[in-house]
């Protein structure tokens, strides 16, 4: 066995544990994973305060890829809950449906010259479209309108990235929303009062507008932190609280990783054959020690990322109250979560974690749920206390009614930094960064950070799938796990 191949994989989030979980199955190339944390499961793990369970960012398990469905059900297959997807806006303190409905509801909230001004600037923008999308802003007026885009869009958008969307790129948009558009949700409206599809799989539905999705009962962590398990059964390591700070190249190939462990006075040095890179691009480009030219690192330092906080709140009640028909436990709102729209608080989105799973929550009678907010590592809201920013927290959910504070029983507070990766600052040069580490013959770019793309955890996941396939069967190139959520083949619509 001394001659057995090794794989260094950086990162235990989906896109690592899948490339390991794949080596162990269809090579006899043994995987080592090095995560700088002490957790499993990257951006998808579940926190775990006194019983509560934390899901950062809401995870659903719901993909257009039978293969990723399939891969999910046989790791975990009876633990999956089957959810109903509920999330709506809130905006000038009122529900809206999302994707935004024009029904009674919508109409009374936002009153008919609102509604008129929507209508006449839709019928503008499909008579005289963009030619030429050159930001954000252009990708969301050309799909629904300047008036609709400044009232539901705009706001929003603008609290998860902290700038203005007209200097945002558009792929984040075509990544995310793809084909989305008006007459799109118009038609799925339609569609669903005549028939119900009630396969998980919803193959001819839009991701943004699926009815139902797959949850592990104890949050998405759950998942991650079985495949770590069968992982190590099958022979493979994982190391937590170790981080890679320097990678030695050679002929086109990465030779050696330098690791730190977090406890230790001096690194250690390990050679590989292959290398699986999930970390962000910018710390990949400035851990190589040599053969890095200055328009590559400069290139990889501009890259910007967005940083992530969550205050979980306990609370006995919530004061909005349930006015929709679907039933639920304590007679709360049945969102999974809302996008709060309201321009006077910086929260951006409200996660009721009852409503994703009632495991999640310790006490039935209480209500569990996540106020999360967007950030940049060191500004005002990253650099508050944990207590502070917690009572920040709450007042802003009190001041829009949606809680009362003396119905706050626990609170605490999650930072998870480099959430988000951006599409603006270096993005444009990206290519550069590219073009350079596909040079490299074993080594593999994938996930979220490691791609710095905005993918959700099946296209992190279908990435590492597609690497280790290029390793089985000898190719080259790395357009094929580029190509994951861009090219048609890989597209969540089709």
């Amino acid at each position: 066995m001394s001659d057995q191949k090794t794989a260094i994989i950086i990162g235990a989030g989906p896109a690592g544990l899948t490339a390991a979980y794949e080596l162990l199955n269809k090579t006899n190339i043994k995987p080592i994973i090095y995560e700088m944390t002490e957790d499993i499961g990257g951006i998808s793990k579940t926190i775990n305060y006194k019983g509560n369970r934390i899901d950062i960012g809401g995870h659903r398990f719901f993909s257009k890829s039978d293969r990723v469905m399939q891969w999910w059900r046989n790791i975990l297959p009876s633990q999956m809950l089957i959810r109903t997807r509920l999330s709506r806006i809130f905006f000038l303190r009122k529900l809206f449906n999302y994707p935004v409905s024009l029904n009674l509801n919508t109409v009374l909230n936002l009153g008919f010259m609102r509604i008129f001004k929507i209508g006449l600037s839709y019928t503008k923008i499909r008579l005289f479209p963009i030619k030429n999308e050159g930001s954000l802003e252009d990708f969301f007026i050309n799909r629904f309108g300047k008036e609709l885009y400044l009232t539901f869009f705009k706001d929003y958008t603008e609290k998860v990235w902290g700038i203005s969307c007209n200097k945002i790129r558009p792929e984040w948009g075509r990544q995310r929303i793809k084909g989305l558009s008006i007459s799109k949700a118009i038609l799925h409206a339609v569609k669903s009062v005549f028939s119900k599809d009630s396969s998980v799989t919803q193959k001819n539905t839009e991701t943004s507008l699926i009815g139902q999705f797959m949850y592990p009962k104890l949050g998405p962590g759950q998942m991650w932190e079985q495949v770590a398990e069968v992982i190590k059964k099958k022979g493979g390591e994982i190391y937590l609280n170790h981080k890679v700070i320097g990678l030695k190249q050679h002929d086109n190939k990465i030779v050696e990783a330098v690791v730190k462990e977090k406890t230790a006075n001096e690194p250690t040095t390990k050679t590989v054959d292959y290398f699986f890179s999930t970390m962000p691009v910018k710390e990949l480009i400035q851990s190589l020690q040599n053969g890095v030219s200055q328009e590559v690192r400069h290139a990889a330092n501009g890259l910007i990322y967005r940083d992530f906080m969550t205050v979980g709140l306990l609370l006995r009640k919530l004061k909005i109250k349930n006015k929709t028909r679907i039933k639920t436990i304590n007679n709360i709102i049945p969102d999974n979560w809302i996008y709060i729209q309201e321009r006077d608080v910086e929260l951006g989105r409200l996660q009721i974690f009852n409503n994703w799973s009632p495991y999640m929550v310790k006490d039935k009678n209480t209500i569990w749920i996540g106020l999360e907010y967007f950030c940049n590592e060191g500004d005002e809201l990253w650099n508050k206390t944990d207590e502070s920013f917690a009572e920040f927290a709450i007042n802003e959910l009190a001041k829009i009614g949606i809680i009362e504070k003396e119905d706050v029983l626990d609170k605490v507070v999650i930072r998870m930094p480099k959430t988000y990766p951006a599409y603006f600052g270096a993005y444009d040069q990206f290519h550069v960064v590219r073009d350079f580490v596909d040079k490299f013959e074993n080594l593999f770019l994938i996930g979220r950070n490691g791609m710095h793309r905005y993918n959700n955890q099946d296209h992190s996941m279908l990435t590492a799938m597609t690497a280790v396939e290029n390793i089985i069967n000898n190719i080259k190139s790395k357009h094929n796990i580029w190509a994951v959520n861009t090219e048609d083949e890989y597209h969540e619509e089709k």
